[in-house]
Parts: C-alpha cells; sequence; structure tokens
C-alpha cells in the first residue's frame, strides 16, 4: 500500500507534538519526483553517490527524535501507529513507513541513511548520516525571542546545531593527517546532500500562537538566509551535489483549514479549496529560495544545486487526488453557514 507522510513538519506543543497527515498518495508522487532528479544526476550510476548526508525537519527525520527523546509517550513518531507498515514499529520517522530520503537512498542502492544520533563509529555512517530532527527549525530559538515570539523551547534543534553535528562527524570520518583530508575532499564531492525540506516549523508555531501573519512574512528573508548559508557551508567542505526542497502548499493543510476557516470563498483557491493566502506565502518563501540557489550557483559554477519544487508536487496531488489510486485527498464541503470544513475519505 502507499505510505502516507505529514504534508508538512509537526506544530511543536511543549514536549509534544501535533501532527497533520495529507493524502497518502503525496508519498509516491513527490517521491517520484525525487528520485527522478536524483537518478538524472546519477546518470543512471547509483555507484556515483556512496553517501548520502540529510539536513532538516520531520520530512526526512529516520530516527534522531527517537533518541532524543526515546519513548517520551508526547512524541507521538516514537510509537505506532507510526512505523506499521513497513517497518513494523516505531523508528522516529514521521510516516508509518518510508521517508523520502529512504526512497532516495534504495534508488542509490544504498541502506536507510542512519539518525546521526544513533552511531557512534565511522563505520556506522559507511553509507552517509542524517542530522534531521522531527519539528527543527532553520533559525535558532534566539532569533524568534529577539523578535517577540517567546513559543520556541531552548533545546529547539536548529540548522546551526545540524551543521554541527555534521562537521563532529566530519572529525571522526577525517581525523586530520593529509591523506584523510584529501579522501574526505573525495568522500564530500562524491555525497547527495538534502538540505531540507527546512524552514516549515519556522512557520508553524507563529501561525499557530496567532502572531500576526504580516510579522511572520519578515521572517522569510533570514529563513533563506540561513538556509544559503547551510548550502555554502557544505560547498565549502566540499559539497558538489545538493538536493534543496522548497516549502509545500500549507494552505493545504487540514489544520490551517480549521483554524484560519473563511466565510468568504475567494479566500479558498477554486481548484483544491486551499487557502489562497496561505499558499501564496508558501510561493513567496519558494521564490525567494529559488532566487538564492541561483545565486548560489553563480558563486559556485562547479557545483550542481537542485531545487526540489515540493510545492508543485503536493498541488498536483491536491488539484487531482483521483489520479494517484487508494487515497483520495481531503474533501471541502460549504455548510448552509459558508463556512468551510475538512473531511478525509479513505478508499475501501
Amino acid at each position: 500500500p502507499v505510505e502516507p507522510f505529514p504534508v508538512h513538519s509537526h506544530i511543536p506543543t511543549g514536549r509534544g507534538e501535533k501532527k497533520v497527515m495529507p493524502s497518502s498518495a503525496s508519498m509516491t508522487a513527490m517521491a517520484a519526483a525525487l528520485l527522478l532528479l536524483a537518478a538524472a544526476q546519477a546518470r543512471a550510476d547509483p555507484a556515483c553517490y556512496p553517501r548520502v548526508f540529510s539536513f532538516g525537519d520531520s520530512l526526512a527525520d529516520t530516527g534522531n527524535l527517537l533518541y532524543l527523546y526515546g519513548n517520551d509517550s508526547y512524541e507521538a513518531a516514537t510509537r505506532l501507529p507510526y512505523g506499521e507498515t513497513y517497518f513494523h514499529r516505531a523508528t522516529g520517522r514521521s510516516s508509518n513507513g518510508r521517508l523520502i530520503v529512504d526512497f532516495i537512498a534504495e534508488a542509490l542502492g544504498l541502506p536507510f541513511v542512519p539518525p546521526y544520533l544513533s552511531g557512534r563509529s565511522a563505520e556506522d555512517f559507511a553509507g552517509g548520516a542524517n542530522f534531521a530532527v522531527g519539528g527543527a527549525t532553520a533559525l535558532s530559538p534566539d532569533f524568534f525571542w529577539e523578535n517577540g515570539v517567546p513559543a520556541f523551547r531552548a533545546d529547539t534543534v536548529h540548522l546551526d546545531m545540524e551543521i554541527e553535528w555534521f562537521r563532529d562527524l566530519l572529525d571522526l570520518l577525517c581525523p586530520g593527517d593529509v591523506a584523510d583530508e584529501i579522501d574526505c575532499m573525495d568522500m564530500m564531492s562524491k555525497s547527495l546532500f538534502l538540505v531540507g525540506e527546512i524552514g516549515g516549523n519556522d512557520y508553524n508555531l507563529p501561525l499557530f500562537y496567532g502572531v500576526p501573519f504580516e510579522k511572520i512574512r519578515t521572517f522569510t528573508p533570514s529563513i533563506i538566509a540561513k538556509i544559503s548559508s547551510t548550502i555554502a557551508e557544505l560547498v565549502e567542505l566540499g559539497a558538489k551535489t545538493l538536493l534543496v526542497p522548497g516549502n509545500l502548499p500549507i494552505g493545504c493543510i487540514p489544520a490551517y483549514l480549521t483554524t484560519y476557516k473563511s466565510d468568504m470563498m475567494e479566500d479558498y483557491e477554486p481548484e483544491t479549496g486551499c487557502i489562497r493566502w496561505m499558499n501564496e506565502f508558501s510561493q513567496y518563501h519558494n521564490k525567494l529560495l529559488v532566487d538564492e540557489l541561483e545565486n548560489l550557483r553563480k558563486l559556485h559554477p562547479g557545483v550542481v544545486i537542485i531545487y526540489a519544487d515540493y510545492y508543485g508536487a503536493a498541488m498536483e496531488i491536491f488539484s487531482s487526488p483521483e489520479q494517484f489510486g487508494e487515497f483520495k485527498s481531503f474533501y471541502f464541503y460549504y455548510y448552509e453557514n459558508t463556512s468551510y470544513d475538512t473531511r478525509r475519505i479513505l478508499a475501501n
């Protein structure tokens, strides 16, 4: 069966989290799109990428959340039904099966990318490492506190922490002499780097805490700058191929459709029923990201930087769910009082 995955990163609420689940067909469509990108870059030779290094949030976390919180009953991804269809146990993935990074690894003939917090020796990371953590942000909690958004916990994992973990791993993989340094640069140049999706949680918590949207929108340039500086740092360390996903259409998330429901028909996209202004915001984020990636390509002409269009892949599903098989996406219906609600339709 097709395995559903969260259409967006989880929304942390104190120690716990709130999960948002979309159509399960999203997994197949988005994974297929990314695998095609990876395959194109690999030129049909899986050996071209002997390692995958992944950064981000719950869309890519293969278990770091589990190592951080153990079997904490407040962390949904650490217990069933998460993991039930493929692993038959909770692995810390925010899915009942595999994630996009798992499918990429499989397509390259690699084992699943291990969570960084699960390993101890260089041998544990022979096929790469995953630094993504469910609930991670691009920006540090300090940024939000300084901007009057106190909702973020002090121990929230963010991109700077994930890069610090990566540097620690490099110290393990490349102990320090000249030969090791040359081997390390060779390893970096032959590895595939998945940088994101990241930034969704930077918006989630402020949105659910009622921070004015005009203020949240001002965070976007800083989020894009942090993603850019992370990519630049990886390139400086020797990365040559990076896959960078954009944001998803957050106006299609059921939790937002409920929280921000409107009596005005013009607030919704007629093709999908998604909230127009929220999807326009996702497009704004993605436009800034695409422009910044183009700037990075000009600065680093010998580096391949691929933009992964999560937004476009998801919108295909929300626009034409019947084309994607076993699940239909949520549908919308209009009450007499002109307010929207969402329902899930499961295939029998």
